[in-house]
């Protein structure tokens, strides 16, 4: 059994570290201060091809799989970009695969060249205010009138809304009440973002300020019949399969911010000089910050097992689901032990840990809870009742 990576994969790694030395913590924390994404961060990428690492080459990308996907994403996050560089490559890398699974030749044909290019950006539209992850009780409807669909409903946590191009937008087709499985009835749509008809709402939260979050409320937006990804009522299937990639993405991007929280940490310790010796000099600083390090390479080795089981075509969704736990934890742990490390200049925006510990709190929180991975292992590994 061999865990290390391919030399392929370290030039990889070091290509996306070249990039992102254009982008220090200047940068970022200029981005956390003043919000607006990050065009030309983005645009780098795009011109360096990055943004197709997942999709086929028949359309411009570079057909790699999500082993590598993950490493690039951990990289960005590494660099001290954390969740504001990670989320704005994130949904361009991972969020069109129901279109390359599902799509026809024509929709690949016309969505993901400017998707990989860079011309343009999407953003997901499942979530809900009313029903959160309980996505099978979506309301947005999407009733057909002849060569098109008319939509009405509310969408909320919309990433990138205020840039996006186009929406990738789940929508109830059939009335809940009339399906014969609860798993139908819901299709899926990529289709333009028409702000005449879908009002944007930023909403203002605690990280990640250079990467919007939204409310969507759509009112009477028509999307043609082409815009319709495979069947009508098997949108949430499609979902399906691009929900474990995202939670190998989201690993990476924790493990990622954890690893240059604890650089950070070790650096500062060494040189903090009090009581005439280095902090980390001290068990009580020097254990902490080890534990994290184990930690770390623990949900390292738990992602990349569940990223393997997925590019080669096994059933990987305890292991992305326990990736995702894990490497969010983790994350998080380091950072918050950077920030205690760094004591009251912790605090302190120029140190640059406050930021990577608001940030790595939403690797832990979404884009699902821990206690519903943690019900999924329960039931689906451990074979124990539903607990919801």
């Amino acid at each position: 059994m061999d865990f290390s990576i391919s030399d392929d994969q370290r030039a990889i790694c070091e290509a996306v570290a070249d990039i992102c030395t254009r982008f220090d913590n200047a940068y970022w924390l200029r981005k956390d201060r003043e919000g607006g994404f990050p065009h030309d961060f983005h645009a780098a990428f795009a011109e360096a091809g990055w943004l197709g690492i997942a999709m086929p080459t028949a359309y411009g990308g570079a057909g790699l799989g999500i082993s590598e996907a993950a490493l690039m994403l951990e990289t960005v996050s590494a660099s001290g970009a954390g969740m504001s560089g990670a989320s704005a490559l994130h949904m361009n890398i991972f969020g069109l695969h129901p279109v390359v699974v599902f799509g026809t030749d024509a929709q690949k044909a016309r969505w993901l060249p400017p998707l990989i290019r860079g011309e343009h950006k999407a953003c997901f539209g499942v979530t809900e205010p009313n029903t959160g992850l309980n996505t099978l009780k979506l309301k947005t409807r999407a009733v057909r009138q002849g060569d098109h669909y008319v939509v009405n409903g509310q969408k909320i946590w919309i990433s990138t809304a205020q840039v996006a191009h186009k929406i990738l937008l789940l929508a109830r087709t059939t009335p809940i009440e009339e399906v014969r499985h609860k798993t139908d009835g819901l299709s899926l749509f990529y289709t333009d973002l028409n702000r005449s008809k879908i009002n944007v709402r930023e909403i203002e939260k605690m990280g990640r300020k250079a990467v919007d979050s939204n409310e969507l409320f759509i009112d009477g937006l028509e999307i043609p019949v082409e815009d319709r990804i495979g069947e009508e009522g098997r949108g949430f299937e499609y979902i399906l399969h691009g929900m474990n990639p995202e939670r190998v993405l989201v690993a990476a991007e924790a493990i990622g911010i954890g690893r240059v929280a604890l650089q950070t940490a070790a650096k500062y310790a060494g040189e903090r000089i009090v009581f005439d010796r280095p902090i980390g000099q001290n068990q009580g600083i020097q254990h902490p910050l080890a534990k994290c390090w184990i930690e770390l390479e623990a949900a390292t080795l738990l992602t990349r097992k569940a990223a393997w089981l997925y590019d080669t075509g096994q059933s990987c969704g305890a292991e992305a689901n326990a990736a995702k736990y894990f490497a969010g934890e983790a994350g998080f742990r380091a950072c918050e032990a950077a920030v205690l490390t760094h004591g009251g200049m912790g605090y302190a925006k120029e140190f640059h840990v406050e930021r990577y510990f608001r940030e790595a709190m939403l690797t832990r929180i979404a884009p699902i809870s821990p206690q519903l991975i943690l019900s999924f292992i329960a039931e689906r590994v451990l074979g124990l009742p539903k607990s919801y």
